[in-house]
């Protein structure tokens, strides 16, 4: 098949600017889900959004806005339920995420006539984006990138740890509020294209690869941003190339990558140097 030919057809230059777009809003989300090692959040938040898209088709209303709703709500239920109970942050996400799963399932039962929709919610695809959507990643990662830019130093201070931040004045707590909303955000962005089952490996992947090969967190951001759109570019590129499945594809090339950092880590060398 020519690539270069694939370029014409609007689905495909679609698909390619949704996926640069989700590469970046994934990627940035999962720096913070790194650091503050909460790296369950994308699966809890992409079920969460999962389960408002279906509860709105229930009742007839765009399944965005729905899934949008409970993500958001799922984000601001965790901050406080670690903040306040006496349970960790991970601890707070698994019980959001069973509780999102059983609305999903729940849903989905009372869904009346095919549940084609439902299963493009979950598994997402790419290639029928439509131009809303490409609209609402690019939004999202406009919005991303100017608030990293704006408060990096703010940021910084509270992903790499939370209560020296307070201590020292800054909203510890609103931001890290804000940054469980923009996973949430970035999620819901990502639903009909990458879709609720395959946006967590999105988020982890590029971000732990990333993580691998600097110490600097300004890079850090700057390489998960590339890998996001790599993974998501080449995984296009393969999929139309040998007929694969898309979403599948651009994980599997993220899980690759990873693999590659990893195994080129300078920390990896710095650990046996001290050993």
């Amino acid at each position: 098949m020519d690539l270069l030919g694939l370029l014409d057809h609007a689905f495909m230059r679609h698909a390619l600017l949704a996926g640069a777009f989700a590469g970046v809003c994934c990627s940035l989300a999962g720096v913070f889900a790194v650091l503050m090692r909460l790296t369950f959040i994308g699966v809890c938040l992409a079920h969460a959004a999962f389960a408002g898209g279906l509860l709105a088709m229930v009742f007839g209303l765009d399944p965005l806005v729905g899934a949008l709703a409970l993500s958001l709500g799922s984000a601001a239920v965790i901050g406080p339920m670690a903040d306040r109970g006496d349970v960790s942050p991970d601890t707070a996400v698994g019980i959001v995420f069973s509780a999102m799963l059983g609305v999903a399932i729940l849903c989905i039962g009372l869904l009346p006539g095919s549940r084609a929709e439902a299963l493009g919610l979950f598994w997402g695809n790419i290639l029928t984006v439509s131009a809303r959507d490409v609209w609402l990643l690019g939004g999202t990662a406009l919005a991303a990138l100017a608030a990293l830019g704006l408060f990096f130093k703010e940021i910084q201070a509270v992903a790499c740890h939370r209560e020296i931040a307070a201590a020292a004045g800054l909203p510890a707590t609103a931001i890290f509020y804000g940054i469980l909303c923009f996973t949430g955000v970035t999620v819901t962005a990502c639903l009909p294209s990458v879709g609720g089952l395959l946006v967590y490996s999105l988020i982890i992947n590029p971000a732990a690869a990333a993580y691998q090969l600097t110490y600097n967190l300004r890079r850090m951001f700057l390489l998960a941003a590339a890998l996001g759109v790599a993974s998501c570019e080449a995984g296009l590129l393969l999929a139309a190339r040998f007929d694969l499945p898309a979403g599948a594809s651009i994980v599997l090339v993220s899980s690759a990558l990873f693999v590659v950092c990893a195994t080129l880590s300078p920390k990896r060398r710095d650990r046996a140097v001290r050993t």
